[in-house]
């Protein structure tokens, strides 16, 4: 029996090469963005009313005024930031998603490019990535279901690049087994995969993927790239070193995403939970504009990967609501604090766990979500109005029993955890 899934997925195009006037407009909008980012971010902004108060002034779009309204707290209350790159792209909500066909153009479609002020729009059109026509023409189509989410621009050396994020229905055909024994991964930094399975409601068998490598990795890229284009190096050796680091990343999610399948494989009904995180999800190559430290390449590369090989073994993949699950107590679902990147406290006095390895609380919550009653988030601290992105509609609030099982993992119980051996 199939069911039909909601797919998220990002298309990738190129804008033809701009008229001068086109090109001062858009590089005027990239630079006026991150300005406002940047000092949105500075301020410490971790609700909308307080980045709107930080942006109005700027002279920009309403509609990337309104993501960075979404954006901003988010990088505070859901990553925790420290710093930003510099080299972000311009979000927009998905009230800038219009477009044009008309096949008797070189380029078939354009895109209506948002602009301050009334009237003050300009189209310009688009190379498609062959690849995804097909989405394309459905996003088009006034009677198919694929709507659009957030648009990206960013410029790299001397070219544009819009990134839109869509939503689709698929069949799905795997099956949720009976008994199954949720699987849920987190995708973060310091640690690249942490994979965790409840069994009788409790963390089993924690799997930690270190993220160094991959850290290192980025920081170098930027690095080098930074560096030649500073000695005004021929474009084929800056993209030479580019594929270089590419391809060294790509081998790291290649690993991480097969030890993570393998971990899975080896509990009873296996069932992989991730996170939605659809308005991080970059299908480009390594994060050419993210932010280094939050490597948004990682997740939707990542997630895609683990998600290929385990329809591939015949496992089911479900997505859940990505709110609070690294600050929530995976045994009493209270709201707790993260004093440290890698520790987790819980408030509840009464919950038998207090202090908890961080990434591993993360996946358990991750995992328990695919309950139904999972999907019910706890009650926010008072004051924060930041929005619950990733769904179309906040669910009741409820709280879950207190576990009854009373056992405890300590931040120093756990090593980076190795999968079981192939039987191939």
């Amino acid at each position: 029996m199939s069911t039909t899934l909601t797919a998220t997925k990002t298309l990738e195009a190129t804008l033809a090469p701009p008229t001068r006037c086109k090109e001062q407009r858009l590089q005027q909008t990239l630079s006026e963005y991150r300005d406002a980012l940047h000092d949105a971010f500075k301020q410490d902004c971790t609700t909308m009313n307080a980045t709107n108060d930080v942006v109005t002034p700027y002279n920009l779009p309403y509609q990337a005024k309104d993501a960075l309204k979404s954006y901003v707290p988010k990088l505070h209350n859901t990553y925790n930031a420290n710093e930003l790159d510099d080299e972000h792209p311009v979000r927009f909500v998905n009230r800038a998603g219009k477009f044009d066909c008309d096949s008797s153009r070189e380029y078939e479609i354009c895109w209506n490019v948002p602009q301050p002020g009334r009237g003050t729009n300009f189209w310009i059109p688009l190379r498609l990535n062959p690849k995804q026509e097909r989405l394309w023409n459905d996003l088009l189509d006034d009677e198919s279901s694929t709507g659009v989410g957030e648009l990206r621009l960013q410029k790299h050396r001397k070219t544009w690049t819009l990134h839109v994020t869509v939503e689709y229905e698929v069949e799905d055909t795997t099956e949720m087994p009976e008994n199954a024994t949720r699987v849920g991964f987190d995708i973060g930094e310091s640690m690249l995969v942490t994979g965790c399975a409840l069994q009788h409601g409790a963390p089993t068998e924690p799997l930690l993927i270190k993220g160094n490598e991959a850290k290192r990795l980025r920081k170098e890229i930027h690095t080098t790239l930074t560096r030649l284009q500073e000695r005004d190096a021929p474009e084929w050796r800056v993209e030479e070193r580019f594929s270089y680091y590419q391809n060294r990343l790509t081998d790291i999610i290649e690993k991480a995403s097969q030890k993570a399948v393998a971990y899975a494989t080896q509990f009873e009904n296996p069932v992989i939970v991730m996170e939605d995180l659809a308005y991080i999800r970059e299908s480009l190559d390594y994060g050419k504009y993210m932010n280094r430290r939050l490597h948004s390449w990682a997740f939707a590369r990542l997630q895609d990967r683990i998600e290929d090989k385990a329809r591939d073994a015949g496992i089911p993949v479900r997505y859940v609501h990505p709110q609070y699950t690294s600050k929530t107590c995976h045994a009493c679902q209270h709201i707790g604090y993260r004093p440290q990147q890698a520790e987790f406290e819980c408030k509840n006095l009464e919950c038998h766990v207090s202090t908890f390895q961080a990434d591993i609380n993360a996946s358990a919550n991750i995992a328990r979500r695919v309950d139904p009653w999972g999907e019910s988030l706890p009650l926010k601290p008072a004051g924060d109005d930041s929005p619950q992105d990733g769904s179309r509609c906040d669910t009741a609030t409820t709280h879950r029993e207190t576990s009854g099982i009373p056992s405890q993992m300590t931040l120093t119980a756990f090593q980076e955890s190795k999968p079981p051996a192939s039987n191939d």
